[in-house]
């Protein structure tokens, strides 16, 4: 009965979010088209030949940046910020005596912005597609199916990465100073510039070690056809989010802790 109501408030809160992202088409379509730098760097990789020295063809680079994109548009993440925002504004106080805890909600708004920004991402993709007939193709039903949840994986990651920092706001006004720090390795180790497959080995090494390859590289190599380890990527993508949920866990206990300690 319990799990029943649980499951009817996370619902509605859903439904709540994704009319309210619907007033917000414009601006989610922007954000959207803002999300093409992997088009960018397809170009720059493709017009210097660059992936001949990773022995990769332009028709397989081009599928995996499309896919990078992809990846891009539904792992967004912007919860520290939103967080900073209404912890600066005094809106913390009455989210803690809501029965659902504060970032349920910032979750249910990233997944209804995902979802109002699905049909945008499609006209993004068939105009490439326009430009690029060469790259089409059909995923098998079983791989598309292992990509959208390793996107989801991917996305899980950063918002508790992002929700992790978010409670550094219990301590500091600025935490969002601390994600913009980590914008620069996130960038870099991703895979939304370059494949990581292009590092030299023993950089890779250590890179797949960091969460960073499994938010854009591994589930858009995943996605693209090309040759990536699916059961060793997936199960460090679990590995990274049972790390990293009791440490946001703990973080948000004491943060909450010394909030009302402090009489909010």
């Amino acid at each position: 009965m319990i799990s029943k109501s649980l499951n009817h408030k996370i619902f509605t809160l859903l439904k709540v979010q994704y009319s309210n992202m619907l007033e917000y088409r414009v601006e989610i379509a922007l954000w959207a088209i803002s999300g093409i730098i992997p088009f960018f760097m397809l170009n720059i990789w493709t017009n210097n030949n660059l992936n001949e020295s990773i022995n990769i063809s332009d028709l397989m680079l081009s599928r995996y940046f499309l896919c990078a994109f992809f990846v891009r548009q539904f792992s967004v993440v912007w919860v520290v910020f939103s967080f900073e925002e209404d912890s600066l504004m005094g809106k913390v106080s009455p989210y803690l005596i809501q029965p659902l805890n504060p970032f349920f909600r910032y979750f249910a708004q990233h997944i209804a912005e995902q979802i109002t920004r699905f049909p945008f991402a499609i006209i993004i993709a068939f105009i490439f597609f326009i430009f690029n007939p060469e790259s089409i193709w059909i995923p098998s039903l079983g791989i598309l199916l292992l990509s959208i949840v390793s996107t989801f994986f991917s996305f899980l990651i950063q918002f508790l990465i992002q929700s992790i920092i978010a409670c550094l706001c219990f301590w500091t006004e600025r935490a969002s100073s601390i994600e913009r720090l980590l914008f620069i390795p996130t960038l870099f180790l991703s895979g939304l510039l370059a494949p990581v497959s292009s590092f030299p080995q023993y950089v890779k090494s250590w890179i797949y070690l960091t969460p960073f390859p499994y938010l854009i590289d591994f589930p858009a190599n995943l996605l693209s056809g090309n040759s990536t380890n699916f059961s060793g990527g997936l199960t460090m993508q679990i590995l990274w989010i049972l790390l990293l949920f009791p440490v946001f866990k703990k973080i948000w206990s004491a943060g909450t802790k010394k909030y009302t300690a402090m009489g909010s």
